[in-house]
């Protein structure tokens, strides 16, 4: 017997986990004014980020937005009793995720901007003049705030859908796939995602490297 594809390829996975690690962890540094360690994981961050939306067009069929993120008659349908068209995120699930995602990438593009005034500067600091710098404080403050309520709502509904309806949301992003969820298609090699990532750290750190710097002061 064939063994069955998986709903999520394993760079899917890695990403999911990869994102919730660096997103705890940029938590954790900054309540602790560990800023040499948050600017490091705002950074990968938005490797994994763009990586994502990047595989949101090359990876397998089911981390494609064509195959989540659908109109709004799709989302009433679903909403109004009909099975989702994929064994992916559903109608409703598949525009949750894409916020998410657009949230945390702008929050960690944001953190680039931002300053505590005494020690530390982000790297963007000094390419921005004050409005944009004053802006991107206000933004990364903001969209943090609405993020934990996303995340709690996100964990809240997986735990539904898991526990209380018996629809298997867990083991997919786990091991691939799950007894009652199996992919479509073979998924696309996890190799082509770490190319994507490894181009996009090197564009970055690069892009990075050029910002103005602030001027010595003797």
């Amino acid at each position: 017997m064939a063994s069955a594809h998986p709903v999520w390829d394993l760079a899917t996975r890695l990403f999911h986990w990869s994102l919730v690690v660096c997103f705890a962890l940029a938590w954790w540094s900054a309540k602790f004014e560990r800023y040499d360690i948050h600017e490091v994981t705002g950074q990968v961050m938005i490797v994994l980020l763009v990586t994502r939306f990047v595989w949101g067009f090359l990876g397998s069929v089911h981390s494609r937005f064509s195959d989540f993120v659908v109109g709004p008659a799709s989302v009433l349908a679903y909403l109004r009793g009909q099975p989702s068209p994929t064994p992916g995120h559903n109608p409703l699930g598949g525009w949750s995720v894409l916020a998410l995602l657009c949230l945390l990438l702008l929050q960690a593009i944001s953190g680039l901007f931002n300053s505590d005034d005494i020690l530390f500067s982000g790297p963007l600091y000094y390419a921005a003049e004050p409005q944009l710098r004053d802006l991107m404080g206000v933004v990364h403050q903001w969209t943090f705030d609405i993020l934990l309520g996303l995340i709690a709502l996100h964990i809240l509904t997986i735990m539904y859908y898991q526990f209380r309806l018996k629809k298997q949301l867990i083991q997919p992003m786990l091991v691939g796939a799950a007894t009652d969820r199996e992919g479509h298609k073979a998924p696309v090699s996890a190799l082509k995602a770490v190319l994507v990532a490894i181009v996009i750290a090197l564009l970055l750190w690069q892009g990075l490297e050029l910002a103005p710097q602030p001027q010595p002061l003797w």
